[in-house]
């Protein structure tokens, strides 16, 4: 018996020996080199099914390139083992495939791992208009976009219906507090009012995808649209975390206020899409007027108006010597065009018709 078990330990400690250091190498082991160096015990483990198995284990007093702990029966047993830490040395170097992250003056390399390998999702290295790398993870090339600042900044929904009426006056409710806790720091309420505003066009393009699988109908490109949005706002976030760095307990009023907007929002949705629409675009109303004093401080001088964030160059295109003063108009610009697409949403609803009945503006910035 013990021979057997010898021979069978012979052939795995070769075959693990040759995926590791080559053929030649391992077949200069032999069974002689071998067998003084392994202790082979009967171990008797208690299985689901029940049956009993010898599991063979040895200690390694000679030789520093073999294993501390090896059971020639683990590869029948699964095949998704962890790969050997030696592994990565013995890749050739010409076999790794690298991808260039420029971050600041700092130049990162990132190996594929095993993992992407394996999947063969490989990261792909993005290049600019002019080609120099692509730096960021959060957006590609093909979603930046030059902004139109010249939409009207002044236009606003006349209140028609109660149900106007109750979504403005909710939104002017919520200013109150707003103002009194921000005060005159417009950069610190700029980044806390965009962890809210791109709630709603998550909320609304989850329930809509939703909607459209249950109802096997497409959605008129409506979802996409709200997606759309949500990604914008969240990139207003992204840019302002560059101008402002929020405090500790600033953190946690964005985890309960987030934490209520989303239920509540997401609730209103499921009872009315067109009262939760139209609350929508009146919050953009604001965040217009909010904006515009914020460039009435940069102009008055209460602001330093520094260098636009690299992330802000390169989402909305700006020119490499753009000011913060730059980055806080178009982001003015694409509130106003959020204002128009959710009113818009709003009054197709209010037709009593749905929102795929009529194209989206998808793009539209």
């Amino acid at each position: 018996m013990l021979g057997r078990v010898g021979s069978v330990f012979v052939r795995e400690a070769r075959r693990q020996l040759a995926s590791r250091h080559g053929i030649e190498r391992a077949y200069h082991v032999s069974s002689s080199t071998l067998a003084p160096m392994f202790f082979v015990r009967p171990t008797v483990m208690e299985m689901p099914t029940r049956s009993m198995q010898h599991l063979v284990s040895w200690s390694r007093p000679v030789h520093s390139d073999l294993p501390r702990a090896y059971s020639p029966f683990a590869h029948h047993m699964s095949t998704a083992a962890a790969e050997p830490a030696e592994e990565e040395d013995a890749t050739p170097a010409k076999d790794r495939k690298l991808a260039t992250v420029k971050s600041g003056s700092e130049e990162k390399f990132v190996k594929a791992t095993d993992i992407s390998s394996y999947w063969g999702v490989v990261p792909k290295v993005q290049h600019k208009e002019d080609g120099t790398p692509w730096k960021w993870t959060c957006f590609t090339p093909h979603e930046t976009y030059y902004p139109d600042v010249t939409i009207d900044l002044e236009k606003t929904h006349a209140r028609k219906t109660y149900t106007d009426s109750i979504a403005y006056w909710l939104v002017k409710s919520l200013r109150v507090p707003s103002d009194m806790f921000f005060k005159k720091r417009y950069d610190v309420r700029a980044m806390m009012l965009e962890t809210v505003a791109a709630v709603p066009g998550m909320v609304g393009g989850m329930l809509l995808h939703c909607k459209s699988l249950r109802k096997f109908q497409n959605s008129g490109g409506w979802i996409k649209a709200l997606l759309e949005e949500a990604e914008n706002e969240r990139m207003h976030l992204m840019t302002f975390m560059e101008v402002a760095q929020p405090k500790w307990w600033e953190r946690a009023l964005v985890f309960a206020v987030q934490g209520v907007f989303f239920n509540a929002y997401f609730l209103l949705y499921l009872v009315s899409p067109k009262i939760a629409h139209r609350i929508t675009g009146y919050l953009e109303e604001e965040a217009v007027y909010s904006y515009t004093q914020f460039l009435k401080m940069i102009d008055e001088g209460h602001f330093q108006n520094g260098p636009a964030p690299s992330i802000a160059i390169d989402y909305w295109r700006l020119p490499k010597d753009a000011t913060i003063r730059d980055v806080v108009m178009v982001v003015r610009a694409d509130e106003a065009h959020h204002r128009d697409v959710n009113h818009f949403a709003a009054d197709i609803l209010d037709r009593g018709k749905e929102l795929r009945e009529s194209p989206a503006p998808v793009g539209y910035h």
